[in-house]
C-alpha cells in the first residue's frame, strides 16, 4: 500500500496530511460536500477556485510551477477567486491553516512521500 503525501513548508511545518486533485473530475469535485479536511488538498493544475457549496472557510495559496507561494487568501464560502498570474496549482486548508503552517508569499512547498 502507497504511502500518502505529505507536505513540508520551507521555514515553516512539516508533514502535513495531503491531498492531490490532478484529474479533472477530482479537481471539479475539491472539498465540495465536506465538512472539514484534515492537512490540506492541492489542485493541480489550477490558477483559481471557488468555494460555492462549501461548508467552511478556506485558506487559499496559489502556486507557481515550482511550488513557491504566489499569494494566500482566505475565502469565505460562496466566493469566486481571481486567478493569479502565474499561479500553475491552489493548496485549500481549513481557514487559519496557511498561518500555521506558515504558508506566505515567497515560501517553497515540497510534497512528499513519508
Amino acid at each position: 500500500m502507497a504511502a500518502d503525501p505529505q507536505l513540508d513548508v520551507t521555514g515553516g511545518a512539516s508533514g502535513i496530511p495531503l491531498e492531490i486533485a490532478a484529474s479533472w473530475r477530482a479537481r471539479t469535485r475539491g472539498l465540495l460536500g465536506r465538512t472539514g479536511v484534515d492537512g490540506a488538498l492541492l489542485l493541480t493544475p489550477a490558477g483559481s477556485v471557488h468555494t460555492f457549496g462549501m461548508r467552511f472557510a478556506l485558506d487559499v495559496a496559489y502556486l507557481d510551477r515550482e511550488f513557491t507561494v504566489l499569494d494566500v487568501s482566505r475565502m469565505p464560502p460562496g466566493r469566486l477567486g481571481a486567478p493569479r498570474f502565474r499561479a500553475r496549482h491552489v493548496l485549500e486548508a481549513e481557514a487559519g491553516a496557511m498561518a500555521r503552517w506558515g504558508v506566505r508569499p515567497g515560501a517553497r512547498l515540497l510534497i512528499r512521500a513519508p
